[in-house]
């Protein structure tokens, strides 16, 4: 098995405990509606919403996936930090046992945030990730972010 490491990081004008209020804590009930064709449901398959729970998320009709299983490894509302991994899915395409994700939120300079996140794809043998997979899934995870953030600039009374 090999682990491939990405780092990317994200700005954003909403305030840290704003944005992990509603990129992270509520993201089941806003991202299918802010963008439906993305993702359609999510469900708690098993837990309580802390460690340990899996959560199947179904892809919306535009999605090229059917559905992933992520299960929640660590929460921490105080330091805007969530650790999460895929588990389960037709996104893992055979070749990846598992992609474990560090979310951390910190305030940024200008009085916004910036969201850090690192993903680590594990393999099964001696499969190579892709470049063009791992931005694939970037450009997708970066669509979601800027579409609820795009969602708090209009509505500037929600996640307070």
């Amino acid at each position: 098995m090999g682990v491939f490491t990405y780092e990317t990081e994200s700005t954003s004008i909403i305030s840290p405990a704003k944005l992990f209020k509603s990129f992270v804590l509520d993201a089941d009930n806003l991202i299918p509606k802010v963008v439906p064709q993305a993702v359609k449901s999510t469900e708690i398959i098993e837990g309580n919403g802390g460690p340990g729970t899996i959560k199947k998320i179904t892809f919306g009709e535009g999605s090229q996936f059917k559905y992933v299983k992520h299960r929640i490894d660590a929460i921490d509302e105080a330091n805007c930090t969530y650790n999460y991994s895929v588990i389960e899915g037709d996104a893992l395409s055979g070749i990846i046992e598992k992609i474990s994700y560090e979310i951390k939120i910190v305030a940024s300079p200008n009085g916004g945030s910036i969201l850090k996140n690192i993903s680590h794809y594990h393999t099964k043998g001696d499969h190579e990730i892709k470049e063009e997979h791992v931005k694939a899934g970037k450009d997708k995870a970066a669509g979601l972010f800027k579409a609820v953030e795009a969602y708090l600039v209009a509505h500037p009374d929600a996640y307070n």
